[in-house]
């Protein structure tokens, strides 16, 4: 499946359905993680709405804020 091992697939221990929506989550977060793509397009990928993939961030313990001041100052209406 996906060309991912067998081994790999069998070492998860979950239903075959749950398989791509698992990989395709962690490779959101990580992709968020490492700064590829931002949380919105990351929650994109990951096939869930915004929200809930910040809240599953913060289950993971990756920061969700990372606003410079300039954005910060932006998304207040101050600048």
């Amino acid at each position: 499946m996906f060309g991912v091992p067998q081994q790999s697939l069998d070492a998860l221990e979950l239903p075959e359905e749950d398989v791509a929506p698992t990989l395709r989550m962690a490779a959101a977060v990580k992709l968020y993680e490492m700064e590829r793509l931002s949380s919105g397009a990351a929650a994109e990928l990951a096939g869930v709405p915004k929200p809930v993939f910040l809240e599953r961030l913060a289950e993971l313990g990756v920061d969700t804020f990372r606003l410079t001041e300039e954005e910060l100052r932006r998304e207040a209406g101050l600048g």
